[in-house]
Parts: C-alpha cells; sequence; structure tokens
C-alpha cells in the first residue's frame, strides 16, 4: 500500500472513531433486572417474534449463566432520554425476564414465567421455575435465586454522544454474521429501532390481500417475512432512478440502505405510496391473478414465486402508475406486456440461474418500465 493511500486509511479511521464513544463494565442479572422493571432498559418486545429460540435453548442459556459459562458482551445504545436501546443481546435477556416472570409483550403484558427443562450438565433443571407458590418443589431455592441475581454480565454502552447511525450499523453487523435470522428479520429489527411506526405502516402494506394472493409464497417464507421484503424492495426500486441502479454491488445492502433513508425521511409520503401499491397490485390480481410472478413461458409445470418477474412486471408497472395515478390500467395491454415480456431476449438473459441479483436488477427494472408503460 503507498504512502497516501495508508495516509487516507489512517485518517479515515481517525475520524470514525472519533463518531464512536463506548464504554464498558459488568452488571449484574438483579441490577438488569431492576432496570427493565423500571423501564429504563428497552428490549423492543417487537423483537420476541424474530428470535426464536426454544425452550431447550434457553434451558442451556440458563444453566450456562449458574456454571458460570463466560456470556458474549450484552451490546446496549444509550438514548438521548438515557434509556438504555438493546443492539444485540435481546433474546439473552428475554430468556432471562421470561424466567423470573417479567416479560413483557407488545402490549405491556406480563408473559407466562417459563419452566426450564433438563440440560446435559443439569438434568435437575427439568420442571423447576423461578417460582411456584402451588409446588414449592419445583422452584429455584431462594438461595440459588440470590446467586443467579448476583452472577454479572458484560455490558458495551454505546454513549449517546456516539454518531446515532452507530448502533444501527452494529446491530446489523451483529445480527447479519451468521444469524439464523433471515435479512428481512433483521431489518424489521433495524426498523423497529428507527421508527416503530414505519415498521408498523410496512408490515400493514405487506397484509394488503392483493398483494397476498399474487406473490403466494411458501409458508417457510411467508415466516421470515419474505413478504415484507417485497414490498419494501417495492417502495424502493418503482421510485430509484436507473442511474442509480448500475452501481449496485450488492442488493440487500441497498435495500437495507435505502429502508433507513426512508424510514428517516420527512418527504417520504406513506399515503401517496400506500395508494400507488394498491392500485398497482390490485390491477395485477385483477387481471394476472395468481399467476402473474410465475412462468409465463410454456415450460415445465408454472413453478413458485420468481423474483426477477416480480422485479419486472409490479416495479414497472408501479413506476408508471406513480408517474400517472389517475390514468386506468387496461387488462388487455397488462395481458400483452406480460406475454411479451416472457419473449424478450433481455428477460431471459437477465432472468437465467446464476445471474446475479446485483447483474439483475440494474437490467431488468428499466426493461420493466418500458414494458409496462401501458397507461
Amino acid at each position: 500500500m503507498s504512502n497516501t493511500k495508508a495516509k487516507f486509511l489512517q485518517s479515515e479511521i481517525v475520524a470514525k472513531a472519533k463518531q464512536i464513544h463506548a464504554d464498558a463494565y459488568p452488571m449484574s442479572i438483579g441490577e438488569l433486572i431492576s432496570l427493565y422493571r423500571d423501564g429504563e432498559l428497552d428490549i423492543h418486545p417487537e423483537f420476541q417474534r424474530f428470535f426464536r429460540w426454544t425452550q431447550l435453548q434457553k434451558s442451556k442459556f440458563i444453566e450456562s449463566i449458574l456454571l458460570g459459562i463466560p456470556i458474549p458482551s450484552i451490546f446496549v445504545s444509550q438514548r438521548e432520554d438515557g434509556v438504555w436501546d438493546v443492539v444485540d443481546g435481546v433474546q439473552r435477556l428475554s430468556t432471562i425476564f421470561e424466567f423470573v416472570g417479567i416479560l413483557r409483550d407488545e402490549t405491556g403484558a406480563t408473559v407466562p414465567a417459563s419452566t426450564l427443562v433438563g440440560t446435559d450438565y443439569l438434568p435437575s433443571l427439568e420442571g423447576k421455575t423461578w417460582e411456584n407458590g402451588s409446588r414449592p418443589t419445583n422452584e429455584f431455592p431462594s438461595s440459588l435465586r440470590l446467586d443467579f441475581k448476583r452472577q454479572k454480565l458484560d455490558l458495551k454502552i454505546i454513549k449517546k454522544e456516539s454518531d446515532p447511525n452507530t448502533k444501527y450499523d452494529l446491530f446489523e453487523r451483529l445480527n447479519t454474521l451468521g444469524s439464523q435470522l433471515s435479512d428481512q428479520e433483521v431489518r424489521n429489527c433495524l426498523l423497529v429501532m428507527i421508527n416503530r411506526d414505519f415498521f408498523k405502516w410496512l408490515q400493514h402494506l405487506a397484509q394488503n390481500r392483493d398483494f397476498q394472493e399474487t406473490i403466494g409464497l411458501t409458508d417457510t417464507a411467508s415466516q421470515q417475512r419474505y413478504d415484507m421484503e417485497l414490498a419494501l424492495r417495492f417502495l424502493i426500486f418503482h421510485k430509484a432512478p436507473d442511474r442509480s441502479l448500475g452501481g449496485i454491488k450488492d442488493v440487500g445492502d441497498f435495500v437495507t440502505r435505502n429502508m433507513r433513508a426512508l424510514a428517516t425521511s420527512r418527504d417520504f409520503d406513506l399515503d401517496q405510496e400506500e395508494r400507488v401499491f394498491s392500485r398497482t397490485f390490485g390491477a395485477i390480481n385483477r387481471t394476472l391473478g395468481e399467476d402473474a410472478f410465475r412462468r409465463q413461458d410454456g415450460g415445465r409445470g408454472r413453478g413458485g414465486f420468481l423474483v426477477s418477474v416480480f422485479e419486472v412486471v409490479a416495479i414497472g408497472l408501479g413506476t408508471n402508475i406513480a408517474r400517472s395515478p389517475a390514468a386506468p390500467v387496461d387488462p388487455g395491454k397488462l395481458k400483452a406486456a406480460l406475454k411479451a415480456l416472457w419473449n424478450e431476449p433481455e428477460f431471459r438473459r437477465y432472468a437465467a440461474s446464476g445471474v446475479s441479483a446485483s447483474s439483475r436488477v440494474p437490467a431488468l427494472i428499466p426493461l420493466g418500465r418500458r414494458l409496462f408503460n401501458i397507461l
């Protein structure tokens, strides 16, 4: 590396490091319980639907605490009001709070306290609870409860003086590499942290009946909230200028960065975008139905949902509806445009298996805008 490049790298590191203010210290479980009870620790109850530990996984985590097995650090970010947002460690803290019987759901109601199952090291954990007035023999003895609350976890604190984007970047990095969450589940957690109302609106948008009927996802894809990812892709790509698509290195990263921009924008008109969304998928469902985003070229079988077709048809039509919101969609022209798509050499080239999303998207979205300019 040349001296000039090395200096630029060093200056970038110094400049960015100055934007991050962090601290670290151990904190007892009892102290964390008190913070949570007093509303000074926000674990975002919406996250509970994304982090899916089994009862055995939860019991093994409690076992680790009891045996003094090292636990990964909990990352929190200090908000302007002083409350700590949990950036990484939601499932670990939720497991502790559920076990001691204080975990709250999205409505504020207390979740039933968990019952442990036996583990390899501690088979006697089977059936144990924190407290159980009806069956005291199944509850932790008071001495063990005290020992448990005195156990300490390592906390990493991002102070409020830091760049506001730091906690979102950290969350994404910690929950993407090696995570069991889907890309959209990570984005949903980010949205809850950035703008809870936007998250709820996107969730509502993805429940649109016409949209759901046309995408026809599998149960697994739906559970991983791929429907919300498709809705988000529609919102981002139907407004994205063609020139902004050519430099995409990673489509998932592009979607995440633009999602954050939309969720923090004061100019993004939710009502207007919902009208465009509803008109687009209403027209597609009435005319093309459940076959809209499936194979149409007479190949073997109808097959399932194809994201390449979605990018051309939905985003192409949506772009033109956004430009002419009052113009009607002619069913005959829509059917003809879909038929023409499957005879288009450019589509066949870029929709083929093995073509990367970063190559496919810049080619197919402009194609869709041309083919579905039918209003």
